[in-house]
């Protein structure tokens, strides 16, 4: 490399550093106003003796805003800049999206439950569909916000500036790092949490689709909280009629975080990225 070509290299990645720098800080007044305003309709519910059963929802929709002010207004490009445009929305993309997601969860819980390693217990009665659909409602915003920030357009100008697969490590180390206030997080289950990042940002590259990305990490926690009863990545979830529990070795089941935080879950991403690597991904690099 000549020194033209380490000045332009230089160049490129300052000018990266500066857009990731004014995006965090769109951001930081978007997410803001957002949460003001759910904040805000929130209360004048409250007032009037109703309660909003969908909450923060101001988080993602302020993503939103901040990565349409950065393509629309700053950078001039298309939504296909961060898999968000109209071919990336395919019924075919998001249900394999969906179903990459749900394998490498509900196939290692349900091996775990015949084994005995999980075990379902009573729990007070309740809404089974009621809880369901509330769980959706809630738990599609949290993905999606968390996609956007994430593997939206961050790693969008990341993988423009040092390629994709260095990306795909950084990303997923913060991902994992995001994690370390969840209820119960220690080293195993915050490891086991960047590896997801890289599951995800794999379905996001070999699908070229964001929303095949959030669909995955959507339906992997939909899974656990609606299917399971079990805590999401350490957080409590409403339990309707039973509960899954563990009645392994922590390392094995997750423990108190839930099955996504066990070796076995590990290893059910793991099978998926070997076949994403050797395959859809594999041809990027043709």
């Amino acid at each position: 490399m000549t020194e033209s070509d380490k000045s332009t290299d230089r160049q490129r990645r300052l000018r990266a550093v500066g857009r990731v720098f004014l995006f965090l800080l769109v951001l930081f007044v978007t997410v803001y106003l957002a949460t003001t305003f759910e904040r805000e309709i929130r209360d004048f519910a409250a007032n009037r003796g109703y309660a909003i059963l969908v909450r923060d929802w101001g988080g993602p929709v302020g993503t939103l805003a901040a990565t349409w002010v950065m393509l629309k207004l700053i950078d001039r490009k298309p939504w296909q800049f961060v898999f968000l445009d109209r071919g990336a929305a395919t019924m075919r993309k998001v249900g394999y999206g969906s179903l990459l997601g749900i394998l490498p969860i509900a196939v290692p819980s349900l091996v775990l439950l015949a084994l005995g390693e999980l075990k379902s217990v009573p729990a007070p009665d309740g809404s089974w569909w009621s809880v369901t659909g509330l769980t959706f409602a809630n738990l599609l915003p949290a993905a999606a916000g968390e996609e956007l920030f994430i593997r939206g357009y961050i790693f969008a100008i990341l993988r423009e500036t040092i390629g994709w697969r260095w990306t795909l490590i950084w990303t997923s180390v913060i991902f994992g790092l995001l994690h370390l206030g969840n209820p119960g997080a220690d080293a195993q289950s915050i490891v086991i949490v960047m590896l997801a990042g890289f599951f995800l940002g794999s379905v996001l590259l070999a699908t070229r689709s964001l929303y095949a990305a959030i669909a995955a990490h959507f339906v992997w926690n939909w899974f656990m909280a609606a299917g399971l009863h079990t805590p999401v990545s350490g957080l409590g979830v409403s339990t309707p009629d039973y509960r899954v529990i563990d009645n392994g070795p922590d390392w094995l089941t997750g423990g108190g975080w839930g099955p996504e935080g066990g070796f076995a879950a590990a290893l059910g991403m793991f099978a998926i990225l070997i076949y994403l690597h050797a395959r859809p991904l594999r041809r990027m690099e043709s």
